[in-house]
């Protein structure tokens, strides 16, 4: 049998890479994607000596749109799975004072990637249209709990992700009938690069290792969406739940 393939967009994200040793230890080969292949080179090599499965480095820009599709069918073969782990943060004042700034934001977490996928899943479905017994495909996208309430601090990145979520949404029940299983990851605050710099609770603050089991696990039992850690499920519902007026005054920067 035939080793199932992922394909990582955004192979040097805290996340990813540890999803993508759970995806090694499973046996899934991998093809995996930066801007700068440097960043990723060594991890390449450990996993094919670890874990004696195929990996392959891709030069991958998300915000190369032009280049997606001469990118997406210079891969060998079309991936089982996809992980679209990519995403920026972003300085909210920088975004308030410049469009432009404030239009990076939104590319890089959501038109851009509208892009990629919708690349990737018409070759989906379009190989599991012509089978009688379709093929299992998975498309994974990461979130974040940012998506569900407009925060002052954080705003044009939670625009973002709410419009990424909603896209997810449209494109899980647009390629059910596919079978191709779209999961929408919403990640709360996790310790990575992106957060490195802001200043969160201990408490409520996840190990990116935590955050890919989970992942793996929605993955494999076929989930549609997921908060991790998942008490950010109840915190996220709370605070969606808040009538306007008390939203604000909570919210407000002092």
């Amino acid at each position: 049998m035939t080793n199932k393939t992922a394909l990582i967009l955004g192979a040097n994200s805290d996340i990813a890479k540890s999803l993508i040793y759970i995806f090694a230890e499973n046996k899934l080969n991998l093809i995996l994607t930066a801007r700068n292949l440097d960043q990723i080179k060594t991890l390449k090599s450990d996993l094919e000596i670890k874990f004696d499965i195929k990996v392959q480095n891709v030069n991958f820009d998300i915000l190369n749109t032009e280049g997606h599709l001469s990118f997406y069918k210079s891969l060998d073969i079309t991936p089982d799975v996809v992980v679209d782990a990519i995403g920026v943060l972003g300085n909210q004042k920088k975004a308030f004072e410049s469009f432009e700034y404030s239009k990076n934001i939104i590319d890089s977490n959501l038109t851009s990637h509208i892009s990629i996928l919708d690349i990737i899943a018409n070759d989906m479905k379009d190989k599991n249209s012509k089978l009688e017994d379709k093929k299992e495909y998975s498309i994974i996208g990461i979130g974040s709990v940012a998506g569900d309430a407009g925060r002052p601090d954080n705003y044009t990145y939670g625009a973002a992700k709410a419009g990424y979520s909603i896209y997810l949404s449209g494109l899980r029940t647009f390629l059910k009938k596919y079978n191709i299983h779209v999961l929408t990851v919403k990640p709360g605050v996790i310790a990575t690069k992106m957060t490195a710099d802001l200043s969160f609770p201990s408490l409520i603050v996840a190990k990116p290792e935590k955050v890919a089991k989970a992942i793996f696990k929605a993955y494999k039992k076929s989930k549609a969406v997921i908060y991790t850690p998942k008490y950010w499920k109840i915190i996220m519902g709370v605070i969606k739940f808040l009538p306007e007026r008390v939203f604000v005054k909570v919210f407000s920067v002092k």
